[in-house]
């Protein structure tokens, strides 16, 4: 065996005589041990600056497995050697073990007690107690492995080298060992504390956004109930006075035309109130997701809404559009587009003929019934075209009036100019699109175009 490995080992209480030996032995390394040594271990939250470089995660990831090993051998060649010999052989054992130090890390730490009783080094033990204080922070389990790791500093080997009358230097070296054992059991407590502070502070952060996310909502619901309250005190107290108006008109009028406007009217008020009571509760609704309160217009409504809209409308519509099948939301913004349009008319252009268009724009591109053959097979081609019609279920809804008759009065009813805006946004909530503007007879058209699925199903 060669001699080089011996002399850092001779400050212990085996060798207290040795000149010589104090500038290189074990408070030498103890200066420097502490330091390095847990420095690649904790480099797992890697905390720097939004402007600085930041590594990739798995390079972070490597790195800090892969450096310790590094340094553990590095140790052990300069304490040892490059002699193969059980100091040496120990030591690189100790530094190889340190690879599965995080699924092991108690077992790893034995290993590596033989290292620095042995070998002499540091680096090893060190690391792997540090990595048990991180991932195995039990009180019980950090007390054996300081006392355990002290031992191994504290006695020499062979043991037979002990010096127990050596009171000057046993008490310098118990103390390195002290030194040695506690700093990465506190190294390792503060990382792993560090985050798990982390952790806390980012579940605050979330809890504390969905607190704002909360109280966002119950201003919105309190702004919803107040906006209810106004509409309830205001529009519903008129309109309510202008059907028990109509109904007195009804009842007293003796011409027959002035009840059958009259009826009109009050039934166009219980329809509005009805309208108004479902948007006062949905309003008062914490959310806007909630089930409908009362039936929604649709588009089997539209024959009824033309009638009583005092407008000359003619409807034309196809067979598919009647049939049942569209989304409920297409159909009540179908709905909505028509009314809208028939208010605007009756507005800006008064006495004007109107012609409202429901169909399926996909169906209209199909193949052309035959006009000769017979009636079985045209009565077949009818069907299919109608079958092909509602399985496609895309909708085109147009409202299309000529120019106004200069000889009707307009009404010079009032109006806030957020009508057609207002529909576009409905039309575009269900992936469709909404076209409006004047027609070269100096009429205007408004032409919506709905999918055949629409994105939402609920909010228009």
């Amino acid at each position: 065996m060669t001699v080089s490995p011996l002399p850092p080992r001779s400050s212990s209480p085996g060798t207290p005589g040795t000149p010589g030996a104090s500038p290189v032995s074990s408070p030498a390394p103890a200066s420097a041990a502490p330091s390095p040594s847990p420095a690649p271990a904790v480099s797992s939250p890697p905390s720097v600056s939004a402007g600085r470089w930041r590594p990739p995660r798995r390079v972070t990831r490597w790195g800090s497995l892969i450096v310790p090993v590094l340094l553990a051998v590095a140790d052990a060649l300069l304490v040892n050697g490059v002699t193969f010999g059980l100091e040496l052989n120990v030591s690189l054992a100790a530094a190889a073990a340190l690879l599965v130090r995080r699924r092991l890390p108690v077992l790893v730490f034995l290993i590596t007690l033989p290292g620095i009783l042995i070998g002499y080094v540091w680096f090893a033990p060190m690391i792997a107690l540090y990595t048990v204080a991180l991932l195995r922070p039990n009180r019980r389990l950090l007390g054996i492995s300081a006392l355990l790791l002290a031992a191994a500093h504290f006695i020499p080997w062979p043991v037979s080298d002990f010096e127990p009358t050596a009171y000057r230097e046993n008490t310098l070296t118990l103390i390195d060992a002290c030194v040695t054992s506690v700093g990465p059991i506190a190294l390792g407590l503060l990382v792993r504390t560090r985050g798990e502070l982390a952790a806390r502070i980012e579940d605050l952060t979330r809890s504390r956004r969905h607190a704002d996310e909360l109280l966002a909502e119950q201003v919105l619901s309190t702004e919803r109930a107040r906006l209810a309250r106004e509409m309830h005190d205001v529009v519903a107290h008129q309109v309510s006075l202008i059907s028990l108006q109509a109904g007195a008109v009804q009842i007293s009028a003796e011409d027959a035309k002035a009840r059958e406007g009259a009826r009109t009217i009050r039934e166009l008020s219980v329809r509005t109130l009805d309208e108004l009571r479902h948007m006062v509760g949905i309003l008062r609704a914490a959310g806007g997701d909630h089930e409908e309160l009362t039936p929604q217009p649709r588009l089997a409504d539209l024959p009824r809404l033309i009638e009583l809209s005092a407008l000359n409308v003619s409807f034309e519509t196809d067979c598919a559009t009647r049939r049942p099948g569209h989304p409920e939301a297409v159909e009540r913004a179908a709905f909505r587009i028509v009314q809208e349009a028939l208010t605007n008319v009756r507005k800006h252009a008064p006495g004007a003929r109107v012609t409202v268009r429901v169909n399926n724009p996909e169906a209209a591109k199909g193949p052309a019934q035959e006009a000769e053959g017979p009636a079985q097979d045209a009565e077949r081609a009818a069907q299919e075209t109608a079958q092909k019609a509602e399985e496609t279920r895309g909708l085109r809804v147009e409202v299309r009036n000529g120019p106004p008759d200069a000889s009707a009065v307009a009404p010079g009813l009032p109006g806030g100019g957020h009508g057609l805006v207002g529909l576009r946004e409905r039309a575009q909530l269900l992936g469709g699109t909404l076209e409006a503007g004047p027609t070269e007879e100096g009429g205007f058209v408004v032409r919506a175009d709905f999918p055949k699925t629409p994105r939402v199903t609920g909010a228009a």
